[in-house]
């Protein structure tokens, strides 16, 4: 019989920005930007309780994506707890580019693995990144929500698979963040059934090389971080987006659409020293913010996702 431990549970899960340019649906960076969450078990019902990004759009019953998320959980778990109480608190901007439903699906399968006694034991990472890929549909986003850092993911005749890459510690992002969202299903319909060959044979490239970037070699970066696969295609449907990446490219910065967009992730050196020959600095990117957009220096988020101290 499943036993469920009594309490709050409390967890966080960070932002992730996917693609990164050139790494189409496989490489993924998270973020130190995160949701937090808490949920306990009811006598019967559901309580759903939301604060922050995205409170005025989301339900607040069983759709709620975190719900159907835990709701995965709990049946690989084979546990069927008799009610829930749920409460979010959203810091990750909702359809911006920046992973707010992969963080919503990782941070509701956490819950549940921690709401049941022995769920860790029963429920490896492993298992929640199959289970997150298949609710998502692609890994790119929940593999790092999950495991923190970079991560390079993907799906082969074996399923999902997510293999975390090291970052050097002088990087850090800018995100640019519009006002106006776009769908992913949107950015997604605009992308062609086929790409000239020597277009993905340079994004292989590029995909490799950034790679090595981030491990090791930033002034590789704007290098690095050229894309020729999706990013272009997507313009109609962020035209301020795309505009900004060009004249941030132009004038030296590595500069991305963050996932489908419309948020723009650009790499720096963050606050420490200067990188030897890369001026990227945070604080004259600050300034290159369009007016009405958020900017953010953000961290990389190493820690993925956490459990934080159970609450009585």
């Amino acid at each position: 019989m499943t036993r469920f431990v009594e309490g709050t549970v409390r967890v966080s899960v960070p932002a992730t920005s996917a693609n990164l340019g050139p790494g189409f649906d496989s490489l993924g960076l998270a973020l130190a930007l995160r949701d937090t969450l808490e949920a306990r078990v009811l006598p019967a019902g559901l309580e759903v309780e939301v604060a922050g990004a995205g409170a005025d759009e989301v339900p607040r019953d069983e759709s709620h994506l975190v719900v159907r998320a835990m709701r995965a959980g709990f049946a690989a778990l084979h546990a069927d707890p008799p009610g829930l109480a749920l409460r979010c608190h959203n810091r990750i901007p909702h359809s911006r580019g920046l992973g707010s439903s992969s963080a919503a699906i990782v941070a509701g399968l956490c819950l549940a693995r921690a709401l049941v006694a022995g769920g860790g034991l029963l429920l490896d990472d492993e298992a929640v990144l199959r289970l997150a890929a298949d609710l998502e549909g692609h890994p790119d986003n929940v593999a790092p929500a999950l495991l923190g850092g970079f991560v390079i993911s993907g799906r082969d005749d074996d399923g999902w698979y997510a293999v975390p890459s090291a970052v050097d510690p002088r990087i850090s992002a800018v995100v640019f963040v519009p006002p106006t969202p776009v769908q992913t299903s949107v950015a997604r319909g605009l992308l062609p059934d086929a790409v000239p060959h020597a277009d993905a044979a340079a994004n292989a490239g590029r995909a490799a090389l950034l790679v090595a970037a981030l491990a090791g070699r930033p002034d590789l970066l704007r290098a690095a971080t050229r894309d020729l696969l999706h990013q272009a295609y997507r313009e109609p449907a962020m035209p301020g987006t795309l505009a900004l990446v060009h004249s941030l490219r132009e004038a030296g910065h590595a500069a991305v659409v963050s996932g489908a967009g419309p948020t723009v992730l650009c790499f720096t050196d963050g606050p420490a020293q200067p990188i030897a020959g890369w001026s990227t600095g945070p604080s004259a990117l600050l300034d290159l913010c369009p007016v009405g957009w958020e900017a953010h220096l953000l961290a990389v988020d190493l820690g993925g996702a956490r459990v934080e101290d159970q609450q009585p």
